[in-house]
């Protein structure tokens, strides 16, 4: 049987979104939680639910886990600390708002499992990574996935042109090498805290580094994760009053002459302009860059300042439709060698094309 209305839960790590998807993935009925931390349903949760009408199945969005069923996601906990917990509550919330609907979990690293061995696989001891399952998982696999088809569709892009990097700018940032539809390479690793600079992560920095810090009790374990995850990035580059690591707070504070902030953005982008030639060199080329996610979507100056370091790929952007663009639109100057466009993050319409294939199918789409 496949569901007609699939309600998708997507727990972020402090925010909540409940979006009621109909057949033709129009958004039917939707709430919004900026601020939900794992409690059980709230008094809105619960109104939101009563109103709903004809749920077949429910989605929900898990950052880590592969097919493992709740007590093994919840095991993984420690590699997504900001995530998993919130998962793990929003199933349980669903549960006891809508008992006995079929429920999904569509994991964000189920779209990398596609990565070869080379892209996959860790320079350390074969022990190590047989015995803990080392190796680079990759996240944002549910984003990347929805954004590269939706590329592809927009630009008509035959099989052996799809070779797109896929830029998810959130909070949370990272890119994917998509060859024909299959994920080749992307930024993030075992644990969201590799590749890109991000609100509040470090992105990836040097392990010799962390290990000095860790050396003759200059930082605990406890205190180098913390900082790592909340303290670093745009938030620890800018330093501002209240460690804000929104680029929209930092970018003003350039903008008023902070010379901290402005490094913090030029931080930012270098890295992302690195790693966008770095996923462009796991193709062999490059026909379209995609902008999402909140930073993606809203950031025409991010999106201009990355362009104009990446001309001699073939990347060219139009300054006013950029600048104008809104919802889904090709800003590239006409007859450029590659794309790019801009994509609103849809990872609800990915959460329900899996969730009514697995009760299709009763397999992994």
């Amino acid at each position: 049987m496949t569901p007609d209305r699939v309600l998708v839960v997507n727990a972020g790590s402090s925010s909540l979104k409940l979006s009621l998807l109909g057949p033709a993935d129009q958004v039917l009925a939707g709430l919004d939680l900026d601020r939900w931390h794992g409690e059980g349903p709230t008094a809105e949760m619960r109104s939101f639910a009563g109103g709903l009408d004809g749920v077949g199945a429910i989605g929900h969005r898990v950052v880590h886990g592969g097919s493992d069923v709740l007590a093994a996601i919840s095991s993984l906990t420690d590699l997504a600390p900001l995530h998993q917990p919130r998962a793990l509550a929003g199933i349980r919330a669903a549960a006891d708002l809508l008992p006995g609907v079929p429920a999904v979990a569509c994991f964000d690293t189920a779209f990398h499992a596609s990565l070869p061995e080379a892209a996959a696989t860790y320079a350390l001891p074969g022990d190590w990574r047989h015995r803990f399952g080392l190796r680079r998982y990759g996240f944002h696999g549910l984003s990347h996935g929805y954004a590269s088809r939706r590329a592809a569709e927009m630009l008509g892009l035959s099989p052996d042109q799809r070779r797109v990097v896929t830029c998810h700018l959130g909070s949370g940032a990272s890119l994917a090498a998509v060859a024909a539809g299959r994920s080749v390479d992307t930024t993030m690793g075992f644990t969201p805290l590799e590749g890109l600079v991000m609100a509040t992560r470090s992105g990836s920095v040097d392990p010799g580094m962390l290990m000095w810090l860790l050396r003759d009790g200059r930082l605990s374990v406890a205190q180098l994760s913390d900082g790592l995850e909340t303290s670093s990035g745009l938030a620890g580059l800018a330093g501002l009053p209240g460690g804000s690591g929104d680029i929209r707070d930092v970018r003003a504070a350039a903008g008023r002459g902070d010379p901290a902030a402005r490094l913090a953005i030029e931080v930012y982008t270098h890295r992302l302009r690195r790693e966008i030639a770095a996923m462009t060199a796991a193709m062999n080329g490059l026909d379209a860059l995609v902008f999402t996610g909140g930073i993606g979507e809203h950031d025409a100056a991010l999106r201009a300042a990355t362009a104009s370091g990446l001309a001699f790929l073939g990347i060219a952007i139009d300054e006013s439709t950029n600048k104008a663009v809104h919802g889904d639109a090709d800003i590239s100057v006409p007859g450029c060698a590659v794309r790019t466009v801009v994509i609103t993050a849809r990872e609800d319409i990915e959460i329900a094309r899996q969730t009514r294939a697995v009760l299709r199918k009763g397999t992994t789409p």
